[in-house]
């Protein structure tokens, strides 16, 4: 969309709007309607005082148009101006969408609305400075006059108004699509109609149909240059080596992430609330309208304090101070102090060094992408910056600067790319951010290709480690899902599968259609998403046919087979899966002694085995006070917090498995009892650290029945339990 625009819809309401055609579900007028709600509603969204909207309708029951009322122009009954030309609010959307509806008449001349458009154009902005056009929709079953046509044609070419006619069902040879069996009467209108457009200078002809598809593409929002940094690029330090170089240069975003839409609180409007006004990069926007309003937020502060009513009082922010934990105490920060830890910078953009490609990993690049230009009108600066990016072009090295947008500000360090304009004939220098080495984890893995043992020998054949019959069989395998060979064109010439200007972010797209849908009609179900944003989901079937031998080979030479899936009843009870090798693994483990006792030695396996063979509830509720009493003489005979972490493993696991078994009363009432403990000082002394730091802060708290149904804790309880 252009800065400045106005638009005026021209529909036709007419009874043959009602029907439907072509094996569609939907009315002609519904079907039309679903490219035009959807311009409105992008539109409405964007909220600019500058994108102007109108409705006109025609074949309408009533007549309400410039020209019928004026009296002095006949042939335009049956035309109303259901929306005058302006900004265009949610309700207003909403009481326009009331007014759509097919009529009783029909017979209108759809060409003599688009003069009524024009001329509602003409009037609400005389100038020619704006983009200005009128957008015509119909079945095209009403009768035209190809009188007047080339007057007609004129006065938009004269007013500087684009003409665009999208019509339903109108036969389209470049788009593929041709109506069977359609009436002479029709196609006399769609000629009539391709000729006014042919005629008008600035004229868009095409059928509903390619319009509506086109509506699943996601639009892209073009962003504004934003300058970034204007100033001196330097190698060196000017004010101190005469030999150091300063060139003034401009810096702007060459890429900018998109986030998705953002939601804002809001409230039923009772009549009294007043709307709220927030700033976005255009201009003021306008939360609110006839049903919510914006929500104001208000914090209160309160201290202890015994001599106050209710023992606590009000703060006011100003008084209150930063304090940051240091052990068991709070330090005091207040802002004179915390301005010392902040790292004072200047503003500057200086080259520190320089790498040659081959040793730079693209890998390693942060963030947003940048563009370095020469300050504008500045011969010296053009000069100087063209000479240093193809320096830089012909050693084959890149810059690395730092750089820092504004004083106090953070600094960046970053990689400067030269591009001398061989194929775009534009010169500049492209960046990227790097990271600090704060910013750098290094991992480390076993080897791929090896196995080491304990011992020191290195293994090359294991079961662990690919042969050679799967090594061929995976390299085959992406050979053949090669997306560069998905296709071929008309010439021959291999098809990119996802051109970069053709892979959208799913999430924002996805969110901006349910935000229009729920706009334009709040009780109808939000649709599926587009198909163009599902496209990257899943590989091509085209590629899958054609390497459905390669893909079976590798699933021969990895011995892929499908997990039975496992089902969980209460007592661990699990539905009986028959093992592929068909061996009877229960009449194998009879021979093993039931576990009565569990040690503290091997305490987590032996529970676990037991709650796995337990019957009935006796059994589950004896192993939990085994293993509870193991957890109390952890840490009753740890000295300081050395079998702390070991105490809250074997918590963690009884926690685990009451869950499992549905059993939250058994583990809440021993930790209920533990805490008593704990705090009292009756395990051998202060064991409060254990609670705090092992059972609250490894998130061994009471189990609520957010998480369990059966549970009979709730949320607010655990966290008042944790205090």
């Amino acid at each position: 969309m252009a800065d400045k625009e106005s638009t005026v819809y021209v529909v036709d309401l007419g009874e043959s709007m009602a029907d439907c055609h072509n094996g569609r579900v939907e009315s002609d007028l519904d079907f039309g309607m679903r490219y035009v709600w959807d311009k409105i509603s992008t539109t409405v969204a964007a909220s600019r005082k500058t994108w102007t909207i109108g409705f006109v309708g025609f074949n309408t029951d009533e007549t309400d148009n410039v020209l019928a009322n004026d009296g002095q122009f006949e042939g335009y009954d049956n035309i109303s101006a259901l929306q005058p030309i302006g900004p265009m609010s949610m309700t207003e959307l909403r009481e326009l969408r009331s007014k759509v509806q097919p009529s009783n008449v029909h017979g209108t001349d759809p060409v003599s609305a688009a003069v009524v458009a024009l001329t509602m154009v003409q009037q609400y902005n005389p100038t020619h400075k704006i983009k200005r056009r009128v957008i015509l929709v119909t079945n095209g079953e009403s009768q035209i006059d190809d009188d007047e046509l080339d007057s007609i044609a004129e006065k938009f070419n004269e007013k500087k108004v684009e003409l665009v006619v999208i019509g339903i069902d109108f036969d389209d040879p470049e788009y593929g699509f041709k109506e069977e069996d359609k009436s002479t009467h029709k196609k006399n209108n769609e000629n009539a109609l391709q000729q006014l457009v042919d005629k008008c200078n600035d004229g868009v002809f095409g059928t509903m149909q390619q319009a509506v598809e086109e509506l699943s593409i996601p639009r892209i929002k073009p962003v504004r240059p934003f300058k970034a940094y204007d100033g001196p690029l330097t190698l060196g330090d000017p004010s101190k080596y005469p030999s150091a170089i300063s060139i003034h240069v401009e810096r702007y975003f060459k890429t900018k992430r998109a986030p998705p839409p953002s939601a804002s609180t809001v409230v039923v409007n009772n009549g009294f609330s007043q709307t709220q006004t927030f700033k976005d990069e255009d201009e003021d926007v306008e939360m609110g309208g006839a049903e919510f309003s914006g929500v104001k937020q208000m914090r209160s502060y309160k201290v202890n304090d015994p001599d106050a009513p209710g023992g606590k009082r009000d703060v006011d922010f100003e008084e209150l101070a930063k304090g940051y934990q240091y052990g068991r105490t709070v330090v005091p920060f207040g802002e004179s102090d915390l301005s010392i830890t902040k790292y004072s910078t200047q503003k500057s953009f200086t080259i520190i060094g320089f790498i040659p490609y081959d040793s730079y990993n693209p890998f390693i690049n942060m963030g947003e992408t940048g563009l370095i230009v020469p300050q504008k009108m500045n011969e010296e600066a053009e000069l100087g910056l063209s000479a240093f990016i193809h320096a830089l072009h012909e050693v084959e090295s890149y810059a690395v600067a730092r750089y820092v947008a504004k004083d106090d500000a953070q600094v960046q360090i970053l990689l400067l790319k030269p591009n001398p304009g061989l194929e775009d004939d534009f010169e500049c220098l492209y960046d990227v951010p790097l990271p600090f080495a704060e910013d750098i984890r290094s991992y480390q893995f076993p080897p791929l290709d090896k196995v080491l043992t304990v011992s020191g020998n290195v293994l090359k054949e294991h079961r662990l480690l690919p042969n050679d019959e799967l090594k061929d069989a995976m390299s085959d395998f992406v050979d053949a899902m090669d997306l560069s060979n998905y296709d071929v064109d008309e010439e021959g010439k291999p098809l990119d599968y996802a051109p970069v200007d053709e892979v959208y972010n799913p999430i924002i797209h996805r969110m901006n259609q349910a935000i229009r849908a729920r706009a334009i009609d709040p009780e109808s179900s939000i649709g599926p998403p587009a198909e163009i944003l599902l496209r990257y989901s899943k590989p091509p079937k085209k590629l899958l046919d054609k390497a459905k031998h390669e893909i079976g080979n590798l699933i021969d030479a990895a011995e892929l087979k499908k997990v039975p899936e496992k089902a969980k009843g209460r007592f661990g009870r699990k539905d009986t899966v028959k093992p592929r090798s068909g061996l009877d693994i229960d009449s194998l483990l009879e021979s093993q002694p039931k576990l009565a006792t569990i040690s503290s030695e091997n305490a987590i396996p032996e529970f676990k085995r037991i709650l796995r063979e337990a019957n009935d509830d006796e059994t589950i509720e004896r192993a939990v006070k085994q293993m509870g009493e193991i957890v109390r003489k952890l840490i009753k005979d740890s000295f300081a917090d050395m079998l702390y972490s070991r105490a809250a493993e074997n918590l963690g696991v009884m926690r685990e498995k009451l869950l499992e078994f549905e059993e939250p009363m058994l583990y809440n009432k021993f930790l209920r009892a533990l805490k008593k403990s704990l705090l009292s000082g009756e395990l051998n002394g202060d064991r409060r650290e254990m609670w705090y730091k092992h059972i609250v802060g490894g998130g061994l708290g009471l189990i609520t029945n957010e998480e369990l149904d059966v549970s009979d804790v709730t949320e607010e309880e655990a966290k008042e339990f944790a205090k």
